[in-house]
C-alpha cells in the first residue's frame, strides 16, 4: 500500500483497514517463524557483504537539494565552479523536481519554498533557462508561495552574497557574540553544537556583508519586483517575538557605531574559535553547513584558497559528495559510519552471528579506534567530566554524542573480542561519560547537557529547524538501556532517566521520537528501554503503548508514520506508508512488551519477510530519520536493513528484553 503525498483523504486513508485485511489477519505462527528465519539469514548475508574493509558499515545519508544548491552556489562565491560538478549535481537536482514544479525536503512530502527558490537559482547556474517548461514551473510555485521574501534566512543569506537579496533586509549577527560570557543569556554555548558550530561564522559574514555580482537577476522569482521586500508586520512588544524583533533593530542600529577595533577584535576570536575546531580531516562537527560557512567566513578575513585550513576545509566538503551510476552528484548533509557501524554490530549479534565472528571483532576494533579522548565543547557544561564518547561521523572529536555512545557500548558489549580487557575499558568509559552527561531533569540530550535555554529559538534568525538540544525520549532511552545492559539498573542515574520516561509518555501511548520519526522511532527506543530496566510488560505505561502502536499498525501488516506528524500530531502520529525501519521499531517494541505471541507481531514480520528482497535487503525511499522535526528530514539507506534484521533476529532468537521463539 502507498500513502497519498499530499495529506489528502478519500474514502479510506492509505492505511486503514479494509473488511478483506482484516479477514486475513491468521497464520501459522510455525511457518511465520520459518519466513522470519529464512529473512534473517538473507538479511545477514546482505549485511555481512556491505561491511568495509576497515570494519565499519556506512549507508549514504539523503536529505534534500539544498545541500546540492549550497554546494554549488559556495564554488560560485569562490570561483571554483568547474563543468563537471555542476552538471552532476544540476543533473540530481532536476531529478529530484516534483510535477508540479516545486521541490521537497522529504520523499513524498509537500513542496517548499525555500528549498525550491535554492534549486532554481542552482539550476541557473547550472545554465538552464528561466523560459524551460521546468524552470518556469518553479518560478511560479515561487511566487504562489510569497516569493523570495517568504524564503527562510539561510536562503536569502545564500542570495544576499550575490545582491540578490539585501543585507539590511537580514537578521544581524553581529561577531561580538563571541564575547559574551557563557552564563549571559544567548551566549554562543545556549545554542546546540550544530548551530553554534553555523552561528559563529556566520557571525562574520554578516559582519562582512560580501556581495559577488550575480551572473542574473532573479525578478522571475519576486512576487512583485518593483517591491521584492515588503515589509514584514512587527508583533506586539509586550510578545517574545516582539521583543526580539526590536532587539534585532538594535544590533542593526548597532551595527552603524560599533566600535572597530572591537569589532575586529571579535571576528578575530570568531576566526580563532572556527580553526580551533576543525576537524582532522578539514571538516567543521563532520557536517556540511559549518563547513561551508567556514569557509567562506575564513575566505572574508582573508585566507587564500590555498591556505592549509582552507585547502583542507574544501578537500572535507568533497567527501561528502556521492557520485551515481547516472553520473549525477548527491551531496550527504553528513556522513554516519559510527552510528551505523553500531546498529550494524546489535543487528548481526541479536540474528545469531556468533559474538566471535570475524567481522564483528573487526567491528569492534574500528569502533573502540574511534572512542575520544579529548575534550570538546561539552565541557562548558561538564568541566570535571572525564571525556570517553564516541561521535557520530569518522571525524568529530569535538563534538561526541550520547546517542552514539550508548549503542556503541550495546554494541561492544555484544562482541566475543580476543582482548576482553579492551572492551571493558572503553565501556567504562563510555558508560561513565554518559551519565556524566545527564541533564537537571534526569534525562538525556544529545550532544550536551542543559542546553535548554527558550531564548535561541526566538531570534529572528532562527526560523529553521531547532536550535537547541533539550533532552528527549529516543536518547534518554539508550542511555537507560545502556545503563541496564551493564548492570547499573539501579543507579540513581538510571531510576531518574526512567522515570522521566514514564513521565514524558504521551497520553495517547507513545513517545515522541527527536531523531527519529517519530512516534514509532520514540516507542521503539522506549520500550527495549524499560524493559531492560525491569519495567514488567503489565506495567500501565507499557499497555497503553502497545495498545497505540496495535491501533496504528496498517492493514498491510507494517507501521510507518509520514514526517507531517511532527506538525500535525492528531492526523500523523503513527500514520504513513509501511517502511522496513518503522515496522522493524514497531516489532523491537512489541517484542520487548511481551507480545511475541500477539496477532500484530506476526502481521509485522510476514511484512518484513514478505518485502524483502531476493538479495537479502529492503526498498525504502521514504524518509524516516530527522534533523530538525520537520524542518530537516533524512533517509539513512541502511536504516532498512539494520533494524530489520534487528526485530527478525530478536523474534527468531530472542534478544535483549525478548525471550527465544518458544520458550
Amino acid at each position: 500500500m502507498t500513502a497519498t503525498t499530499d495529506g489528502s483523504t478519500g474514502a479510506l486513508p492509505p492505511w486503514a483497514p479494509s473488511a478483506s485485511d482484516a479477514a486475513d489477519h491468521t497464520e501459522d505462527p510455525v511457518g511465520i517463524a520459518q519466513q522470519a528465519r529464512r529473512a534473517t539469514e538473507r538479511a545477514t548475508a546482505y549485511l555481512l557483504s556491505v561491511q568495509d574493509p576497515a570494519g565499519w558499515w556506512k549507508g549514504d545519508l539523503e536529505t534534500n537539494v539544498t545541500m546540492d544548491a549550497e554546494d554549488l552556489m559556495l564554488r560560485q562565491f569562490l570561483g571554483v565552479r568547474d563543468t563537471q560538478t555542476t552538471e552532476a549535481a544540476a543533473r540530481h537536482i532536476r531529478g529530484e523536481q516534483r510535477e508540479d514544479g516545486a521541490w521537497t525536503t522529504f520523499h513524498g512530502g509537500p513542496g517548499d519554498l525555500s528549498t525550491t527558490v535554492e534549486a532554481y537559482v542552482a539550476l541557473r547556474l547550472a545554465g538552464d533557462a528561466p523560459h524551460a517548461p521546468h524552470m518556469a514551473r518553479a518560478a511560479a510555485r515561487v511566487r504562489e508561495a510569497g516569493g523570495i521574501a517568504a524564503s527562510r534566512v539561510f536562503t536569502r543569506i545564500w542570495l544576499a552574497l550575490f545582491g540578490w537579496w539585501k543585507w539590511d533586509d537580514l537578521p544581524e549577527l553581529p561577531p561580538e557574540l563571541i564575547h559574551l560570557p557563557k552564563w549571559f543569556p544567548l551566549n554562543i554555548y545556549d545554542f546546540g553544537c550544530w548551530a553554534r558550530q553555523t552561528i559563529v561564522p556566520l557571525t562574520i559574514v554578516s559582519a562582512k556583508r560580501p556581495v559577488r555580482p550575480a551572473p542574473f537577476a532573479l525578478d522571475e522569482l519576486h512576487t512583485d519586483p518593483a517591491d521584492p521586500n515588503p515589509p514584514r508586520p512587527l508583533a506586539p512588544a509586550t510578545s517574545w517575538d516582539g521583543l526580539f524583533q526590536r532587539l534585532d533593530r538594535a544590533l542593526h542600529l548597532y551595527r552603524k557605531v560599533a566600535v572597530r577595533p572591537v569589532r575586529a577584535a571579535a571576528m578575530r576570536s570568531a576566526a580563532r574559535w572556527i580553526i580551533e575546531r576543525q576537524e582532522n580531516d578539514g571538516c567543521w562537527g563532520g557536517i556540511q553547513p559549518p563547513a561551508v560557512y567556514s569557509v567562506i567566513a575564513l575566505h572574508l578575513l582573508g585566507y587564500d584558497l590555498d591556505h592549509p585550513v582552507l585547502k583542507a576545509g574544501l578537500a572535507s566538503l568533497d567527501r561528502f559528495a556521492v557520485w551515481r551510476e547516472d553520473g549525477s552528484r548527491m551531496i550527504e548533509a553528513c556522513q554516519s559510519p559510527v552510528w551505523d557501524t553500531c546498529l550494524a554490530t546489535i543487528a548481526l549479534a541479536d540474528a545469531g552471528l556468533p559474538a566471535d565472528h570475524p567481522q564483528l571483532v573487526k567491528a569492534a576494533d574500528w569502533m573502540l579506534a574511534e572512542q575520544i579522548d579529548r575534550p570538546g565543547d561539552w565541557t562548558v557544561r561538564r568541566p570535571h567530566l572525564p571525556s570517553g564518547g564516541w561521535g557520530f561521523e569518522f571525524e568529530n572529536d569535538n563534538y561526541p554524542d550520547i546517542d552514539d555512545t550508548a549503542e556503541v557500548v550495546l554494541a561492544l558489549r555484544r562482541v566475543d573480542h580476543p582482548d576482553p580487557r579492551r572492551i571493558e575499558e572503553a565501556v567504562a568509559r563510555g558508560v561513565r561519560w554518559s551519565a556524566g552527561m545527564q541533564s537537571k531533569n534526569g534525562a538525556w540530550g544529545a550532544f550536551d547537557a542543559d542546553n535548554t535555554s527558550p531564548f535561541p529559538n526566538r531570534l529572528p534568525f532562527c526560523d529553521f529547524g531547532e536550535v537547541i538540544d533539550p533532552p528527549s525520549a529516543d536518547v534518554t532511552a539508550h542511555v537507560v538501556e545502556m545503563l541496564a545492559d551493564t548492570g547499573r539498573a539501579d543507579h540513581p542515574r538510571a531510576r531518574r532517566g526512567l522515570a522521566w520516561l514514564l513521565a514524558d509518555q504521551e497520553p495517547c501511548g507513545a513517545w515522541f521520537g527527536r531523531w527519529g520519526t517519530n512516534y514509532l522511532y520514540g516507542t521503539g527506543s522506549v520500550l527495549p528501554a524499560l524493559a531492560a530496566a525491569g519495567i514488567p510488560g503489565s506495567h500501565p505505561a507499557v499497555r497503553r503503548a502497545v495498545a497505540w502502536l496495535e491501533r496504528v499498525q496498517n492493514a498491510d501488516g507494517g507501521w510507518g508514520e509520514d514526517q507531517r506528524s511532527y506538525q500535525d500530531k492528531e492526523t500523523w502520529a503513527g500514520r504513513g506508508a509501511s517502511t522496513a525501519s518503522q515496522t522493524a521499531w514497531a516489532l523491537m517494541a512489541l517484542l520487548a512488551a511481551g507480545e511475541r505471541d500477539g496477532e500484530a507481531v506476526r502481521r509485522g514480520v510476514r511484512w518484513l519477510a514478505g518485502t524483502q528482497l531476493p538479495d537479502g535487503s529492503w526498498d525504502e525511499p521514504y524518509f524516516t530519520g530527522t534533523g530538525f522535526p520537520w524542518d530537516f528530514s533524512i533517509n539513512y539507506h541502511l536504516y532498512r536493513q539494520v533494524f530489520p534484521l534487528t526485530a527478525l533476529g530478536r523474534y527468531v532468537g530472542g534478544g535483549p528484553a525478548a525471550a527465544p521463539l518458544g520458550a
